[in-house]
């Protein structure tokens, strides 16, 4: 007796020990281990930063660790292509971007590594403006005084984006197709190593996905001159827009969700789905967005959190930056 009383207390004891299992693990099924989700441009640019809030999120509400992967390059295609390849069986998911998910297809033909069916959409997380900016050493304080001042030096203007193919780019390739001026493209790879060169005056023109740009526009190291949306940032208030600045053409809004490989499991894709709209209507993560300069999907006309409607918004966004594409003669050679 004394013996199985002891096991009983033992027992009872380690059951109380026990941290309580997550609906998820409790389940059995999908999650049961790490899951990877892989950004396709390099650490401290927009991506990156809505990835890391996004995983952390993620981990919390699926009980397992969903870690943030780097692999920058191409634009955005190698890391794309990554997953494109990778299992389809939900450990495998792509931050993905209006350029690798839409302005990619058109600017690299052929040379595109993967299809837009070869991916499919899990869920819309992010969306945001893209700013124009410059280094404190020119001597322009507007949009229209950038443009005479570039058109007053055909070429002599360096304009830098985080790599060719991203929404930067072309940002920045339809402010000279409207403005008919010239400057000189200089890709990097991701946004921090373009940044740091904007701010040491190498570089004196650049577009960035306001996120990773606006600390350095708040703290005056960098000088903004115009938001490419409708309506103004409600984070820097005192910003144009580019129509406002009267540029009214040159209009682009920066996305950031979630693909998986074709033919993962829909059961898969529409649970990621669900965590995924219920992170980004989280208080904590509405708050974070909105700090950013960003705005959740469920704020905005066009976006849309399920799988099936962030699918039927890619569509619409590779036919819209197809177009715009088309009109600026870009491309990635």
């Amino acid at each position: 007796m004394i013996v199985t009383r002891r096991a009983t207390l033992v027992a009872g004891a380690s059951l109380l020990a026990a941290p309580a299992l997550s609906p998820a693990r409790a389940q059995g099924g999908w999650p049961n281990r790490t899951i990877r989700l892989v950004v396709p441009f390099t650490p401290a640019g927009t991506t990156d930063i809505a990835a890391r809030i996004l995983a952390e999120r993620l981990t919390h509400r699926l009980g397992q660790s969903v870690i943030v992967e780097n692999r920058p390059g191409a634009g955005g295609n190698i890391g794309s292509d990554a997953i494109v390849k990778a299992e389809p069986d939900g450990y495998s998911l792509l931050m993905c971007t209006v350029s690798s998910g839409a302005i990619n297809y058109s600017l690299y033909g052929a040379k595109m590594p993967y299809k837009p069916e070869e991916l499919t959409a899990a869920g819309l997380m992010l969306q945001v403006p893209n700013a124009i900016f410059v280094t404190n050493a020119l001597p322009v304080r507007t949009l229209k005084e950038l443009v005479d001042y570039a058109r007053a030096r055909p070429g002599q203007l360096n304009n830098g984006s985080s790599g060719i193919g991203t929404s930067l780019h072309l940002t920045g390739e339809l402010l000279k197709s409207v403005t008919g001026i010239q400057m000189q493209h200089v890709p990097f790879r991701g946004a921090g190593p373009m940044l740091q060169e904007v701010i040491a005056g190498r570089i004196e023109v650049a577009v960035d996905n306001l996120p990773s740009v606006i600390g350095h526009l708040r703290d005056g190291r960098l000088r903004a001159l115009a938001v490419t949306t409708a309506m103004r940032s409600p984070a820097l208030p005192d910003v144009p827009t580019t129509a406002e600045a009267g540029f009214p053409e040159v209009l682009a809004t920066a996305w950031f969700g979630v693909q998986v490989p074709l033919r993962t499991p829909q059961a898969i894709v529409d649970r990621l789905g669900a965590e995924i709209d219920a992170v980004v209507k989280e208080p904590e993560t509405k708050a974070k967005i909105a700090d950013l300069g960003g705005m959740p999907p469920g704020l905005t006309p066009d976006g849309g959190t399920s799988p099936a409607a962030f699918e039927a918004y890619i569509k619409a966004e590779i036919a819209k930056w197809t177009e715009v594409v088309r009109k600026s003669g870009a491309s990635a050679e």
